[in-house]
Order: C-alpha cells, then structure tokens, then sequence
C-alpha cells in the first residue's frame, strides 16, 4: 500500500471522516504530487512545500483554498513522521496566507417566519417538507445531520435529537414545539412510503433515505412559493438558529455545544453577525450617530 492510501485509510477507519472528507484529502495529496513534479513525498523539503504553495497562488486560487491544501498535506506529513518512518515534516513552519473570514448568509426572523409558516398542506411531500425544515431551524444541524437521521434519534416526548456530526462524534440538540408538533404530523405519513425496512427519519416518494441535494432543491422551491425573494440554502437555517440563539441568550458556550463546533473560534462569526445587527440599529436609533442630510 502506498503512503498516500495509508493515511486515506487512517483517517476512514481510525479517525472516522466521511468518505467526501477522505475524497477531498485525496484530491490535496495528489495535486500535491502534480505541483511538484511527481517528486517522491518522502523527498520534499520546504522549498518543494513552498513552490506549490507559490504555483496555487498563480492560479488565483482563493487564500482559503490554499490553506485548506496546506493543512492536509500537514496532516498527511504528520502521519508519515510517526506511522511511516518519514524524518521530518517539510510543512513545519509554513502558514497559510491570510484571508478574510467571510460571513454566513442568514435569514433574518421574520424572514424565517414567512419561510415555516406558509398553510397547513395534508400532501405527504409537503408534510415532510415542513418537518424537515423546522427541524434544521429549531436544531441547527447540518444537511448531512439531518438526512442521516433515524427513526430512533428522534425522542419528541424529550424534544431532543440525538445527531451524528462530524467525525462520527454524537450529541443531543433541542427539538422545538414547532418542529415537534411538524415532526408528529410527518410520522404516520411515513410508513405508507416505505419500501423496505429502512430506519430513516426522512424517505423519498419511493421509500429510500432522502438525499442530501433532494433536501436543497425542495427548500429552494419552498423559498420560491413562501415570495422570500432569495436563494435560500439548508445552511442558512442552521445560520439563523446559531444567530438568533445567540442573539437572545449572549450563551456563545451554548451555541457551540448545540451546533457541534469542536472550536468555539469557530461559533464565534456569530457573534460579528450578532454585531453588525446591534451596529445598524445603533446607527437607526441613536441621536449623535445619525449622518446629517
């Protein structure tokens, strides 16, 4: 087996990344080789790193792509330093350049009440639907979260969800009334779609687990006929709840742990979302900050 198949290994079996995670460090690692000219990894020094980096960023790639490339072939010579035999890591002392953090696109409150309270719809897809939705809103999971959630994960006495995240790590997240009193309607219009016996929470027409760009594609749709206006995304939901929480609780701490951030660094673009808000009502309300006519 060659270098780069072990470490993909490790990282499937033993840190458990899914396989799109394992799929795009092989794409890093093999690109790797191209912009060093097929050079034998265990031979690459800091110049080599170095040059790759200096050749991705004539391609105009965007900072975050680079440091994104940067850090798994890190991973990849970590790996090989302490499971391979190889003498020394040509990655250590190299940063990646600087970019600007970009913010998520939200959806603000009212925006989400016009998306989740359109009328009631007894059609079996559109019931679905409305579950579905209300629970990216009221739990903050990620598209893969929720699709890969079981009939099982789901406790609406409790009004909590046990969700698997990102490497494989489970944690239990808060089901809201709305999404609870959704998720009951859904539940027997369940069963009569099944075509086999499948544990998923959310089934297509014809009974299979739901797939991830079949949940884009209806909330697109859904956006369209509620008149948002926008292209509305699974992640924007997950956006809103992380924003909206942190808005009415301050509890940065809290939001981390219901979203599944191992990094509170990362919970924290919140709280620039949450103040960009307070700026702007700042600059309505207050007499002194006012631009003069």
């Amino acid at each position: 087996m060659n270098p780069v198949d072990h470490y993909l290994q490790h990282l499937a079996a033993e840190r458990r990344l899914s396989p799109h995670t394992v799929s795009a460090y092989r794409r890093d690692l093999e690109n790797l080789a191209r912009l060093t000219g097929g050079k034998p990894l265990d031979t690459l020094t800091v110049t080599d790193i170095r040059g790759a980096i200096v050749r991705l960023r004539s391609q105009r790639l965007a900072a975050t792509s680079v440091a994104r490339q940067l850090s798994s072939w890190r991973g990849f010579y970590v790996f090989a330093c302490r499971r391979l035999g190889y003498a020394g890591n040509p990655c250590t002392g190299l940063r990646p350049p600087k970019a600007a953090r970009a913010l998520p696109d939200i959806l603000s409150p009212d925006a989400c009440a016009q998306l989740l309270d359109r009328p009631a719809d007894d059609n079996a897809l559109a019931t679905r639907d409305r579950a579905i939705f209300e629970l990216f809103y009221s739990s903050g999971l990620r598209l893969a979260e929720l699709v890969g959630l079981d009939l099982d994960d789901v406790d609406l006495r409790a009004g909590e969800a046990k969700v698997t995240g990102k490497g494989s790590k489970t944690r239990i997240v808060p089901v809201g009334q709305q999404a609870q009193a959704a998720l009951a309607a859904w539940l027997p219009l369940r069963q009569p779609l099944l075509c086999d016996n499948t544990r998923a929470l959310f089934v297509s027409r014809r009974g299979a687990r739901l797939t991830p760009r079949s949940v884009q594609l209806r909330l697109d749709r859904w956006a369209r006929q509620a008149g948002l206006g926008q292209h509305v995304h699974p992640h924007m939901l997950r956006h809103a709840f992380a924003t909206h929480v942190l808005q009415s609780s301050g509890d940065l701490r809290a939001v981390q742990e219901m979203l599944g951030h191992a990094s509170i660094s990362t919970t924290q673009v919140y709280t620039h979302l949450d103040w960009q808000h307070l700026a702007k009502v700042y600059d309505q309300a207050h007499p002194r900050a006012r631009k003069k006519s």
